[in-house]
């Protein structure tokens, strides 16, 4: 018989030992708000019910974590994220047909839109992090200092969410759907430590600040490769249909010889492909590292159980 929630979730960890830990995360918020709900409605409607009794009841209702972890594993291997598929362990088809593959790769293609889109998600993670601390820490001598931050934090954690839903959609790395618990078995004080405490707060605000960075190198570097591609492919079409020279140097003209356009449109068409690789390879490890930032680990409620 579990004596505590957090003595269940504990034992949920360890059942969803090897899962995803988006997928971790996941089961723990629901779990959690599923038991903490259950258990706060029966105690109110019957309070001399001793509470390990009552949480027998929810857990009896709910499942136990081996039933649980067991859905979950289900849900894990009939899900497939969005843009990655599952891929053979090992393709066996030329170099050759690989690389041209590209071109007709969704996920390399939304790994693009990503790495340019997150120019503008930079900007407003980096601008509301660095208000929110900057506000933050202005306040704290102030009475309203403290509610502020927590206010800030708890935004903090909504963005994580938007962020990884983003992630999730774009680059075809799980990410967590749920966010987690707010415990409202805590009092404010408490919930305020929580926010403080939990590594994962901080973790995603460096991810926040380093976006804007992250995504102006992604952002110019994908349209400076992908621009030159256009151009080079279009050169010599534009060349013929304006009948102008592509550059004017003082009073020299430059033009595209005829029997080098296939070559300037082969080039250009070289330069987009492996400027999709680029994209789709960064994609892949920006994926990692925001799972690594925004994704809580599943020890941690070993610890807090043993705690």
């Amino acid at each position: 018989m579990f004596k505590s929630v957090d003595q269940y979730l504990a034992q949920l960890v360890r059942e969803l030992a090897g899962v995803d830990p988006a997928v971790i995360q996941d089961a723990l918020a629901d779990s959690e708000d599923h038991l903490r709900t259950g258990l706060d409605q029966m105690v109110r409607a019957d309070p001399e019910l001793p509470v390990d009794r009552a949480l027998a009841q929810v857990i009896e209702e709910y499942g136990n974590p081996a039933e649980v972890a067991a859905g979950y594993r289900q849900f894990q291997a009939r899900t497939r994220v969005a843009m990655a598929p599952a891929a053979p362990p090992v393709d066996k088809r030329p170099t050759f047909d690989r690389f041209f593959e590209i071109l007709v790769d969704p996920r390399a293609y939304a790994s693009f839109f990503y790495m340019c889109f997150s120019l503008i998600t930079g900007i407003v993670y980096f601008t509301w992090a660095i208000i929110g601390i900057s506000m933050s820490v202005g306040f704290a001598v102030l009475i309203v200092g403290l509610p502020f931050a927590a206010a800030f934090l708890v935004s903090v954690r909504a963005l994580a969410l938007v962020e990884g839903r983003i992630v999730e959609a774009l680059l075809g790395v799980r990410m967590p759907s749920s966010p987690l618990f707010s415990y409202p078995h805590l009092g404010m004080w408490e919930r305020v430590k929580t926010l403080f405490q939990d590594s994962r707060t901080w973790t995603t605000i460096l991810y926040m600040i380093c976006q804007m960075p992250l995504g102006t190198i992604y952002f110019s570097v994908c349209i400076t490769l992908f621009s030159l591609g256009i151009s080079l492919i279009a050169t010599p079409v534009a060349q013929l249909v304006i009948d102008s020279p592509i550059m004017r140097l003082g009073g020299h003209q430059v033009w595209v010889p005829i029997w080098s356009a296939p070559f300037f449109m082969f080039v250009g068409v070289l330069v987009i492909m492996l400027t999709l690789h680029l994209a789709k390879a960064v994609g892949q490890m920006h994926g990692r590292y925001a799972k690594a930032l925004l994704v809580r680990d599943p020890a941690l409620h070993q610890a807090k159980e043993s705690a």
